[in-house]
């Protein structure tokens, strides 16, 4: 029998969800379901999978879009969280405890589009991700999600400012050695649960193995605005995600039949 592994967010549940928000202009979560959303366009009436839906502020709003969607996270505390803001919200998510590496919950072929915001870089097994959504996706079904992009965040990057605190230049010391790692600064979510650090390569050309066919990239950036954060002010200049649009071909027939 299949045993679902530890849930890392569970530790942090409330702290996460309390920040979890599509609201804050300077927030990478907004940033994320706003483009991924954009992407989707108009799905009323199709099914939908948050994979790795966290509070569900995704989920939400695809819901509120007349969207039927299901849930997925392996936080059953996160899981808790996003029912009963939920059920405050007014709209229907059926929300599931699952792992994003297999999806055994998920029956093949019953989604139009998977999304997935902020959560890649959390999962070990990146190909088996890939293989478990292609199964739940009918041909020709999307998939699309966002990650810390890989070429500007990850092992050891930094922003440097001038005298004043300003933004100057973002630091990237390390991009071609993949693996998992934890940033410096203990406060920040990568500084509570690390993250695994791929290269753009990875990324795509296990997507691409995986039987989906690349429909596009997006590099969005925050708005401008007055900043104190250095690091924000550079998300301006310097894009702190990557979104990439991707479509499950359909299976091509075998040769005589």
């Amino acid at each position: 029998m299949y045993r679902l592994p530890e849930a890392a967010y569970d530790a942090i549940a409330e702290e996460y969800a309390a920040r979890a928000t599509t609201a804050t202009p300077g927030s990478l979560v907004g940033l994320a379901a706003r483009t991924l959303l954009l992407l989707a366009g108009d799905v009323a009436g199709r099914d939908v999978c948050d994979l790795g839906c966290g509070e569900g502020h995704l989920a939400r709003a695809l819901a509120g879009r007349g969207v039927r969607v299901v849930g997925v996270d392996l936080s059953a505390r996160l899981l808790e969280i996003a029912r009963a803001r939920t059920a405050d919200a007014g709209v229907a998510v059926t929300y599931v405890c699952d792992d994003a590496q297999a999806l055994t919950a998920l029956p093949a072929g019953a989604f139009d589009a998977v999304l997935c915001s902020l959560a890649l870089m959390d999962i070990a097994d990146l190909a088996a991700v890939y293989a478990a959504v292609a199964r739940v996706l009918r041909p020709g079904g999307r998939f699309a999600f966002a990650v810390l992009h890989p070429c500007f965040q990850g092992p050891g990057t930094d922003v440097q400012t001038d005298a004043g605190g300003r933004f100057v230049a973002r630091l990237v010391p390390r991009y071609a050695r993949e693996g998992y790692w934890r940033s410096v600064a203990p406060h920040t979510l990568r500084g509570r649960l690390g993250a695994h650090h791929r290269t753009l390569t990875t990324y795509l050309n296990r997507l691409l193995a995986a039987g989906f066919g690349l429909r596009g990239l997006t590099e969005p950036t925050l708005p401008p605005g007055a900043y104190t954060d250095p690091y924000a002010e550079g998300a301006v200049e310097v894009p702190p995600i990557l979104v990439v649009d991707a479509v499950r071909e359909a299976p091509t027939p075998t040769d005589g039949h």
